[in-house]
């Protein structure tokens, strides 16, 4: 039998057909740091694409091929639509960029900057602009008290990163 007439091997298969990463509905947010995220992760999957281009993955490898070009729609069009927001509001209350710290009924402390999607990781301290947390806090002051997972919480303090050309 022809090797023409073999069937490819179901990871193959799957691998060549990767669905595109989920893109948010909502406008897409960033912060100077996220932008230069956005820039790094488009330079990496560019250069993904054309290692791959490159190499005759195409053939050898479709799920390098395949997870180079998904990369590279997502970061292109999450490039593409980035709005970069670096404004205060000017009553001081808290808004996209800023940091926010909050004190749990129990005493603990927790700090949160708000940012995009794209740079979000809760792990380390960052939540999107979308998050519950975020849309509870946004808008606020220090000394306001809101509610968060069900549990009353008080904001004890508010930071802005310096923007370029402000005296820090």
């Amino acid at each position: 039998m022809s090797v023409a007439f073999t069937k490819e091997s179901d990871a193959e298969a799957v691998a060549a057909d990767l669905p595109d990463r989920p893109i948010p509905a909502h406008a897409n947010l960033v912060t100077a740091a996220g932008l230069a995220q956005i820039d790094v992760a488009l330079a990496a999957a560019r250069s993904a694409y054309a290692q791959a281009q490159a190499s005759g993955s195409i053939s050898s490898d479709r799920t390098a091929m395949a997870r180079a070009t998904r990369d590279l729609r997502y970061w292109s069009a999450r490039r593409a639509s980035a709005q970069l927001v670096e404004r205060r509001p000017a009553d001081g209350t808290i808004g996209f960029g800023s940091s926010v710290c909050f004190e749990r009924v129990d005493g603990r402390r927790q700090t949160y900057a708000i940012v995009g999607d794209d740079e979000a990781d809760p792990a380390r301290g960052s939540v999107s602009y979308v998050s519950p947390l975020a849309k509870a806090v946004i808008g606020r002051q220090v000394g306001d008290v809101v509610m968060l997972a069900g549990q009353e919480v008080e904001i004890v303090a508010a930071n802005w990163p310096v923007a370029a050309g402000e005296p820090g």
